[in-house]
């Protein structure tokens, strides 16, 4: 028993080496960049690109102005992963990882986007709010003209969701939800001759609900108001358009080709994410958007109504996988699937098994016996992702991208 598990040990290395990313050996480059004061700053540009795939990223690594505001408003943690990820990959259509370098967005803070992301307000309530904050001004010894009092308005105007007048009341609730959940923004860097680098260019993703849940009274229950596809692409195309022209008065953003992406998320409990659903980019100095362009992506639960609906071949497929797995390991519960399509075409399928282990061997046992299962029944013209786990940790992984003959293996000793 001990030969054959240094035997598999050592395929395993054997694997990883040969799969390991071709990384550039060159040094890292020195670069200067602008930073919000207009002042050079010494940055580095990392001269190992895991793929050609990823783009490179400038350092210090300069996290988002927005950062932390996902997490607050977008309610299903699945989709804050994928609608960063999902924006990263459209963004390659426009600009290539090849030329240009990454930097989370710098430039839509967070105060900047709760505002946004708020309610308009009725004119009722824009009155009050005015009157309201017009004399806490005075009050502190300011003097408001009619030029202060409109620049407040159209502050206390900002919010791109329906305006409501009693948020109490659940018809008006359901008849004026919330389409609007986040903005998330990319920027796209380019280095010029004198060793500098500059913006190019940005992407920014809008995310729409598809579901809006809501309460009239704190502890009360929650109601649904579910927001069909056409309706929030009707909503989204116009707060996008909203959006660029706002963003177009931002410093640094005026005059740059930006890429637009609506993201349709799922429901709050979904297992699985969203996806884009449409993309459009304006030109550099560009008031106005034009066309867009349809986005064909979805992640499909595996095993499922809607997996068997429409991709029937690739649930039978894990079924029988799950099947096969059973026949051997009475700890086994079942096998979670999730794919990601392009088109309808397979780009990756994300296997999940929990199972309960009771020692090592176990663990490289069934690893072994699974490793197996996906050389003899999976393609290889999609990526393959599979990992095994008890309820504690994750125990192993199994990986092999598109193309490739032979998975990855790796077993966490602890």
């Amino acid at each position: 028993m001990l030969k054959k598990v240094l035997l598999w040990l050592a395929i395993t290395l054997l694997i990883l080496s040969g799969c390991a990313p071709s990384l550039n050996n060159n040094e890292d480059e020195v670069v200067e960049k602008e930073n919000d004061t207009k002042q050079q700053e010494k940055s580095i540009v990392p001269s190992y690109q895991l793929s050609d795939e990823n783009y490179r990223t400038i350092l210090p690594y300069r996290t988002s102005s927005s950062r932390g505001v996902i997490t607050n408003q977008v309610m299903n943690r699945m989709d804050i992963g994928e609608m960063e990820t999902g924006l990263r990959r459209l963004s390659k259509a426009y600009y290539d990882p090849e030329k240009y370098f990454f930097e989370e967005g710098q430039y839509l803070t967070s105060d900047m986007l709760y505002k946004w992301l708020d309610r308009d307000v009725t004119k009722d309530q824009l009155e009050k709010a005015l009157n309201k904050r017009v004399k806490q001004l005075e009050k502190n010894g300011s003097k408001v003209d009619e030029e202060d009092k409109e620049a407040i308005r159209t502050e206390l105007q900002l919010g791109l969701n329906p305006a409501i007048a009693d948020d109490e009341s659940k018809e008006q609730q359901k008849e004026n939800p919330k389409y609007l959940t986040h903005i998330l923004e990319h920027n796209f860097l380019k280095k010029n001759e004198d060793n500098t680098v500059k913006l190019i260019g940005a992407s920014i993703g809008i995310a729409m609900k598809s579901d809006y849940a809501f309460q009239t009274e704190i502890g009360g229950p929650t109601y649904h108001k579910k927001i069909d596809k056409k309706t929030m692409l009707k909503k989204g195309k116009q707060i996008t358009q909203t959006v660029l022209e706002r963003v177009r008065k931002v410093d640094g953003m005026s005059d740059i080709p930006i890429m637009f992406a609506l993201y349709r998320e799922e429901e709050q409990g979904s297992p699985v994410p969203g996806s884009y659903v449409a993309k459009t980019q304006v030109s550099g100095g560009d008031m106005t958007i034009g066309d867009w362009e349809t986005v064909n992506e979805e992640n499909i639960l595996f095993p499922s109504d809607e997996g068997e609906k429409k991709y029937y071949d690739q649930q039978q497929l894990i079924n029988d996988f799950s099947n096969k797995i059973q026949e051997y390991f009475p700890n086994y519960v079942g096998v979670i699937g999730e794919g990601f399509y392009v088109n309808e075409e397979l780009q990756k399928l994300t296997l999940e098994i929990p199972l309960e282990f009771f020692g090592k061997g176990e663990v490289i046992g069934f690893t072994q016996y699974t490793y197996g299962l996906i050389q003899e029944m999976f393609q290889n013209y999609y990526e393959l992702e599979v990992k095994i786990k008890t309820n504690k940790r994750m125990e192993s992984v199994i990986y092999r991208e598109a193309g490739d003959k032979d998975p990855v293996v790796h077993i966490f000793d602890k």
